[in-house]
């Protein structure tokens, strides 16, 4: 049955992202900024919705009180990396719109990638090194200052459920360059969505979304430390049988 379902969601996913895709390129033609964010929102809602209603799963969310409030209020959210599940849930859950900062070979996949493409997000070249943080900073402080957030996964993969990964300060120093405060979102998508899996299973997904923590007159590595340690001892206890 769990891969029946996880066949009739893939499929739902195939479906749904042409149509969706070509809405939003055309357009994109004509108005740019929120409206095409919103658009491509609003397919991932659909994948979600799938994902809730063929496959099971179900999610669970706390702390959205911790969220910033205000249209032009700036964060970073800094996001535990277990699955594909939090990179579509997150914009259904949140009120601005995020840019995610990826790699720019996803632009390539078909519908999906071109559809990225004509968001206002940050892609960049892995390549150029220090020339690609430099690129994340200009374009992260002009996204925020429009009350859209950065999301990054610091992991900077998808980790297995109940392992950690290592933290890399580039959120961190993003947050210390523009000022915008961090927020740590702690996601136990592995227990439904595993890692690199096709086959899904049903559940609760909790996601738990930690206060913001400043980023004025703090170091990169001391920072990343602080989110590190809250996201791992909430993973802990949210998903306690994942680790010994």
């Amino acid at each position: 049955m769990a891969l029946l379902r996880s066949v009739l969601h893939m499929l739902w996913i195939c479906i749904t992202v042409v149509p969706w895709a070509i809405a939003l390129l055309l357009t994109s033609v004509f108005v740019k900024g929120n409206p095409v964010y919103w658009i491509a929102a609003h397919w991932l809602g659909v994948v979600v919705g799938g994902a809730r209603y063929i496959l099971g799963i179900r999610t669970r969310v706390s702390g959205m009180e911790n969220l910033p409030n205000g249209e032009t209020s700036a964060a970073i959210l800094l996001v535990k990396h277990q699955s594909t599940f939090e990179t579509l849930l997150m914009p259904t859950l949140m009120p601005h719109p995020l840019a995610y900062v990826f790699k720019k070979e996803l632009l390539y996949i078909p519908f999906f990638g071109w559809a990225m493409g004509r968001t206002d997000m940050i892609h960049i070249d892995r390549s150029q090194g220090t020339q690609a943080f430099s690129k994340v900073v200009v374009q992260g402080r002009r996204l925020l200052a429009r009350g859209v957030w950065v999301i990054m996964f610091p992991e900077g993969t998808r980790i297995p459920r109940g392992q950690k990964g290592i933290y890399k300060t580039g959120g961190t120093r993003l947050a210390i360059e523009t000022g915008a405060p961090v927020i740590p979102i702690a996601v136990t998508s592995a227990k439904c969505w595993p890692r690199k899996a096709f086959i899904k299973m049903p559940g609760i997904v909790d996601v738990s979304i930690g206060k913001p923590i400043p980023s004025a007159g703090r170091e990169p590595a001391e920072l990343m430390r602080e989110v590190e340690t809250w996201i791992e001892a909430e993973m802990r206890r949210l998903d306690p049988d994942a680790y010994p």
